[in-house]
């Protein structure tokens, strides 16, 4: 195939008697799929997105600027997008991926609404601010993980006295791709309490279930991993085990009642690098949002290498070779679309230099 996308078997010089055929087949909206094949059916990926890093301390300003603009009520969510340098105006980190910070001041709330896209909220500064899910609310703090089921009521509300900042990371395009997408309004400006705080963690988050529970959902009925757990297990492990050459010690969050991924389409996981290790390279067709919840190194992304700190957020396009230094005990947490591609047969990985 050439570089222009038609297909090398084609006769080229023949192409200029066929200009009248495709004219008049496009009028039956038909095309020549040899004339394009070679952009639909690549060789190896070719990503679009780009590897980006967004320091934190750069971008909080903006965020304290745009709560002087508008809020919460205008807005219905404060959000400023992390869009991909190579995906400019798609509101994208990856192409199947959206992810933004939201941010809310004290006394505000994030009206309750609903929609098709599944959410999860990693927490970046503050605490003492909660997400009501389904009617249960949970506080949150820095590193706790926190999910929204698809089609579920939810809203959001800070009782601190300090801004509360989170990343949102949706799977809309997924949604979009399949214009599936659904969204409403509730009619209040919060979801009435439906289960005291702590409920379904007693339910279901104490590998035990109550006689007679269901569940239809793929996502996780657990909706908030705090932190404090996540990272105690980390060090646990760290003492026993040795780390993965690629990924460090990580550990992925996972439904308990199926022991699959916590959400269906967005695969989630937090690592802990000891201070001087370094990866082998690896890459992978999932595109990963990492965000520094602790810890100083840097992230070799193709050619590109950035100096990572905490609270900063960096993006692995598709297929980019990834090499982490750490030089300072660091935990990282990350998401991606690898689960939705494993369901279709799409994933693929390569360690090493391999």
């Amino acid at each position: 195939m050439s570089d222009d996308g038609i297909v090398e078997t084609v006769n080229r010089a023949a192409e200029a008697g066929r200009m009248d055929f495709y004219r008049r087949a496009r009028q039956q909206s038909l095309a020549p799929l040899w004339r394009v094949l070679h952009g639909l059916v690549t060789e190896i990926p070719k990503p679009t997105a780009l590897p980006a890093h967004y320091v934190y301390k750069d971008i909080r300003p903006y965020l304290m600027e745009a709560c002087e603009l508008i809020g919460t009520e205008e807005a219905e969510r404060r959000v400023m997008v992390l869009e991909n340098p190579g995906l400019a105006g798609q509101s994208k980190i990856t192409p199947s991926l959206f992810c933004g910070l939201q941010i809310i001041l004290p006394g505000e709330i994030a009206p309750a609404h609903r929609h098709v896209a599944s959410a999860l909220r990693f927490i970046v500064e503050g605490k003492d601010a909660y997400s009501a899910i389904a009617g249960e609310k949970t506080m949150m703090e820095v590193g706790d993980f926190v999910i929204t089921p698809s089609m579920t009521w939810h809203d959001h509300g800070n009782e601190s006295d300090n801004p509360m900042v989170w990343i949102d990371g949706l799977d809309m395009h997924m949604v979009n791709l399949f214009s599936a997408s659904f969204r409403e309004n509730y009619p209040g400006k919060t979801h009435p309490t439906m289960k005291p705080e702590g409920g379904t963690m007693a339910e279901v988050g104490m590998n035990m279930l109550p006689d007679g529970y269901s569940r239809t959902s793929q996502t996780s009925p657990i909706f908030n991993y705090p932190y404090r757990r996540s990272r105690e297990a980390l060090s646990q492990m760290s003492r026993f085990r040795d780390p993965d050459i690629c990924h460090g010690y990580r550990m992925n969050y996972i439904n308990p009642i199926t022991g699959g991924s916590a959400m269906p389409t967005i695969s989630t996981a937090i690592r802990l690098l000891p201070k001087d290790f370094t990866s082998e390279t690896y890459r992978s067709t999932a595109g990963t949002v990492f965000n520094v919840v602790e810890g100083r190194g840097l992230a070799h992304i193709n050619d590109a290498t950035f100096a990572y700190s905490p609270k900063d957020i960096f993006v692995v396009p598709s297929w980019a070779s990834l090499r982490l230094e750490a030089t300072e005990e660091s935990v990282l947490f990350s998401y991606s679309d690898q689960v939705a591609q494993e369901k279709l047969d799409f994933f693929r990985e390569m360690r090493g230099n391999a």
